[in-house]
């Protein structure tokens, strides 16, 4: 007798085809779901695999363009950067998937709603949280004992998979592993040792991690080695509205896009082409241990400085500085799984109300790896060239300025009298 219906996100790699067929053997009938979220990917091959390892039904959902305008532009808003750094490509992919995935287990009356996320990392709180907020029941494989126990290391999954006939594309020749998306690409290794085998680990695993630890040079696939990239840059104007890109145009070649979804792939294209957007860090995972990731982000990483450009020109000063403690908090919100939470879509709304004048257009070169701003325009400007000019007095007085000064100089001025007593006494 069927214990219910489980929709499982499945990517039709080793763990997630694994789990299928563990979770027809505890007697549920599983819908597998691959979402196309902008990943190279054989959808058609991977839905085959899935029907010939016993699913129900499969669900291949195209949500490129629900990701961009949905996730990715509300990122763009905001400026979010995790920890300096870290553009949040593989976090803001992840309420867009599991979204999906609760409308199909709605839709098809399922009980349960599944995923391959390890029982270390961020993933498996990102599908969760959003799981929980919109479909309360979720089987967590990596956090049974009953599955952990006996899935001790890619070794046993590689004998299961063996045993039932299961395809898998990875083999212990070919170690690295990566997710993929639209937005970036995360390269992460799948190297294991006995008492922590059932977790992903970062690309280069020891007891300690040491700076000579280089990613192989042919890892990565998004970008360019920038060294390697062209001698001639590529110029590009980007035209915003409301904080968010509504064109984009290669001005030697005149090419344009005005899509969302064009418009960020040809980023995509360009950012790769000039090596743009590669980083190697250690980050704070939400659950308390640092990780090591290793990222590449074209597209995301050309359109962060040219909104930050335009804002800068076109938003209030006061208004700017809240708003950019409002893009920390936002990153940290998406990084930690809380998109679908009452004090994300306060931040949002906030967000998106500051964006209401951030229009015009960026002019930018891209080459060998940077991006540099060359100029901007917008029919919202707060420069006025001429109350700054150093030629012009315009409605300025600078008389204004020693009134300004000498009230900023009391707390200073008060702060040092201390000091002096303090010293005196000393």
């Amino acid at each position: 007798m069927s214990k219910g219906t489980v929709i499982l996100a499945y990517s039709g790699g080793l763990d997630t085809s694994c789990i299928l067929v563990w979770l027809k053997e505890q007697g549920y009938d599983v819908i597998a779901f691959l979402a196309n979220i902008g990943q190279d990917e054989d959808f058609e091959a991977a839905r085959i695999k899935a029907e010939k390892l016993g699913a129900k039904k499969v669900f291949i959902e195209d949500l490129r363009s629900e990701f961009v305008e949905d996730f990715i532009w509300p990122s763009v808003q905001a400026n979010a950067v995790y920890e300096d750094r870290y553009l949040l490509g593989t976090a803001i992919a992840r309420p867009c998937i599991a979204r999906s995935q609760v409308e199909i287990a709605r839709r098809e009356g399922a009980q349960f709603v599944s995923h391959g996320a390890t029982g270390k990392g961020n993933d498996q709180i990102r599908f969760e949280l959003t799981c929980y907020a919109l479909y309360p029941e979720i089987i967590a494989p990596w956090r049974i004992p009953d599955f952990y126990n006996r899935f001790r290391g890619r070794t046993d999954l590689m004998e299961y998979a063996q045993k039932h006939g299961i395809p898998v594309p990875v083999t212990p020749k070919a170690p690295w592993s990566m997710d993929a998306n639209l937005m970036h690409i995360r390269w992460v290794g799948l190297l294991r040792c006995s008492l922590f085998s059932q977790f992903q680990f970062p690309l280069v695993f020891s007891h300690f991690l040491n700076y000579v630890s280089h990613a192989p040079a042919d890892l990565y696939l998004m970008t360019k080695n920038p060294e390697d990239s062209p001698n001639t840059p590529d110029v590009l104007e980007i035209e915003f509205g409301n904080g968010v890109p509504l064109k984009v145009t290669n001005v030697k070649e005149g090419k344009s896009k005005n899509s969302p979804l064009d418009i960020f792939s040809y980023l995509n294209e360009i950012g790769g082409k000039h090596g743009v957007g590669r980083i190697d860090i250690v980050e704070n995972r939400f659950i308390g241990m640092k990780s090591r990731g290793i990222y590449e982000t074209p597209g995301g990483t050309i359109l962060l400085q040219a909104h930050l450009d335009i804002e800068t020109f076109t938003m209030d000063k006061e208004v700017r500085r809240i708003k950019q403690g409002l893009g920390i908090k936002f990153s940290e919100l998406v990084y930690n799984g809380f998109w679908y939470s009452p004090e994300c879509d306060f931040v949002r709304h906030c967000i998106n109300k500051s964006q209401e004048n951030v229009q015009g257009k960026v002019q930018l070169s891209v080459f060998k790896g940077q991006v540099y701003i060359l100029g901007r325009e917008s029919p919202k400007s707060l420069y006025n060239e001429e109350l700054v000019s150093m030629d012009v007095q315009g409605n300025y007085d600078p008389c204004d300025a020693s009134g300004f000064i000498r009230i900023n100089a009391v707390r200073l001025r008060e702060h040092h009298r201390l000091q002096g007593v303090s010293s005196i006494k000393k």
